[in-house]
């Protein structure tokens, strides 16, 4: 079992769900930040009473200064830690060589520091993409295709950081037990105004940006379970866990299904919600002029529904279900004062 665990990336989303479960567990976390300056003041907020069981490092995905220090006394490392952009880079190279570089310097100062235990958050994008378009079920023996060039950055990115990092391990550290969770779009309740992709798209569809709801659908996970699937994974057993890859899904849902689901369930705030549809045919003429409808133009139709079943068998959980992941997400949104009404 891990008692002392390094979280990378503790200010992001998934980072600060898994340091908030840790601590409650009783487990004393490390995490790292771009600036202790910025950062550790808003962690300590959130974790007034953490103490020494919470330590902040400065550490970059690309540079070395900070990783020894980070790992020092560490059981385990969550590398969740990844560029992710809301708009598509000029370049792919901007995304894949961070995420890259960064995944092999957590791996290369985990090993140095003794580690044995380690968990790469990766992602559905790493399996899910540049297939066939009769294709609409993954799991997670499957693999984005990086020869098909329709394939985005970000899902770039994280395909080559985890190929990489696997092939790593296999050559440099094998004694080290060492598996990815690989989530799908993440939903649940926001602890700040710090939004994830994700998330900014239902605030999107709660503030009615989204006027109209285009023909696009992925699958829902909460940020809970995606936590606790990392950390069952670092306590788990090792040989349970070893060179595994564990999707974590509960449903695939449309858009239009995100909106039924917020009039249902949050009504007091569905004011805005859009009810007609996007035609397709709209979105795809308007794209080589509108950022936003470019990146969404090649998914309009397209499910990717990437199964859950073996990361629920394998760690022992049950997910929470996707309509309430959307409630969650609505009604903290709200709470937060990030959307007003």
């Amino acid at each position: 079992m891990a008692n002392t665990i390094l979280v990378t990336g503790g200010t992001g989303y998934i980072g600060g769900e898994i340091i908030d479960q840790a601590l409650t567990a009783g487990k004393t976390v490390h995490t790292t930040v771009r600036s202790t300056a910025k950062s550790e003041p808003r962690l300590r907020e959130r974790w007034p009473d953490a103490g020494e069981r919470l330590k902040v490092f400065q550490a970059d995905l690309e540079n070395d200064e900070g990783w020894t220090e980070a790992c020092e006394g560490c059981d385990g490392v969550a590398h969740v830690a990844s560029p992710f952009p809301i708009s598509v880079p000029k370049s792919a190279d901007e995304l894949v060589e961070p995420a890259r570089a960064g995944a092999m310097r957590a791996l290369t100062f985990a090993q140095a520091a003794g580690i044995k235990r380690f968990v790469l958050t990766s992602s559905a994008a790493a399996i899910a993409y540049g297939h066939p378009p009769g294709q609409s079920v993954f799991d997670e023996r499957d693999w984005t295709d990086l020869n098909n060039p329709s394939v985005p950055p970000y899902h770039r990115s994280k395909t080559v950081a985890e190929r990489d990092s696997r092939a790593w391990v296999a050559a440099h550290a094998p004694e080290m037990a060492f598996c990815s969770i690989n989530p799908v779009a993440v939903l649940g309740p926001v602890p700040n105004d710090d939004l994830s992709t994700s998330i900014a798209l239902v605030q999107r569809l709660v503030t009615g940006e989204i006027p109209a709801i285009p023909d696009l659908g992925f699958g829902i996970v909460d940020v809970r379970d995606v936590a606790k699937a990392h950390l069952l994974a670092l306590d788990a057993p090792e040989e349970s866990v070893r060179n595994e890859r564990f999707a974590v899904s509960d449903k695939f849902l449309w858009m239009k299904d995100i909106a039924e689901i917020i009039r249902e369930r949050t009504p007091a705030y569905a004011g805005k919600v859009p009810s007609r549809k996007l035609p397709s045919v709209l979105v795809r003429l308007l794209a080589p002029l509108v950022a936003d409808l470019k990146q969404i133009k090649g998914e309009l139709g397209r499910t990717r529904d990437v199964s859950g079943k073996h990361a629920s068998e394998v760690l022992g959980f049950d997910y929470i279900p996707a309509a309430e992941s959307v409630e969650a997400t609505t009604r903290s949104l709200v709470e937060r004062g990030i959307v007003k009404f």
